[in-house]
């Protein structure tokens, strides 16, 4: 198994700058720790900022070759899915998508690979504040319904009755993508009512889009569909 060095820099609200740093085994939900560069010991981000607050991300999590998804995980649900890129392409600080209190327990999760492997993420937000992300690996010429990282459920399982209102999408397969040239989001009756566009962090920082949302109901499915 190949692996690769992963960090992120996070500003608090007591002014305070977290530095991120863990080696991760590529293909594997990994937690990135606090650098011992400048903290006494790698813990995780809740145990170091227990009671703050992460007001900016300075650096999203970033690695060497390849990144797909990134989360704040809280007792085992996505709290807040975060903003991923490979190092050196990165365009600018951003926001958190979600206001919130840390605490202890909290953990950022993370899902690097290889600059080859086919994983598509679609991570999301509704309107109501859900924060999820749905993963499948194309291949051929095929379709892939995505599913959650976390039951295995598909998106009308997983988001019934609620809209999404915010997304963006990772993928290294580029021109082979032919849905929408990312993922699309499919009615009962398998016609497209949403989507988004996915971008090869290696190429670009995937960059969260307001555009392509849908109120999602039963046996609604995000699809994404291949060339080759």
């Amino acid at each position: 198994m190949t692996t690769q060095v992963v960090t992120a820099s996070f500003m608090l609200n007591t002014g305070e700058v977290v530095d991120m740093n863990t080696t991760t085994t590529d293909g594997t939900e990994t937690e990135l720790l606090t650098s011992t560069k400048y903290a006494v010991s790698a813990v995780s981000i809740g145990q170091f900022a227990d009671g703050k607050v992460i007001t900016q991300i300075l650096q999203p999590v970033s690695g060497a070759t390849g990144m797909s998804y990134a989360y704040i995980d809280r007792r085992g649900e996505i709290l807040c899915i975060l903003p991923v890129s490979v190092d050196g392409v990165q365009n600018k600080p951003q926001e958190m998508l979600r206001s919130f209190t840390l605490q202890a327990g909290d953990t950022i999760q993370v899902m690097s690979k290889t600059a080859a492997n086919r994983l598509f993420a679609y991570s999301c937000v509704t309107n109501s504040g859900v924060h999820s992300i749905f993963t499948g690996t194309p291949a051929g010429a095929a379709d892939t319904s995505l599913t959650h990282i976390k039951t295995g459920q598909g998106l009308g399982a997983s988001l019934t009755g609620q809209m999404i209102a915010c997304h963006f999408a990772t993928s290294v397969d580029g021109s082979k993508l032919t849905s929408g040239g990312g993922v699309y989001l499919l009615n009962d009756k398998g016609l497209p009512i949403g989507g988004v566009a996915a971008t090869s962090p290696a190429n670009l920082q995937p960059e969260k889009s307001y555009m392509g949302g849908a109120s999602i109901f039963l046996n609604f499915v995000a699809r994404v569909t291949t060339s080759s």
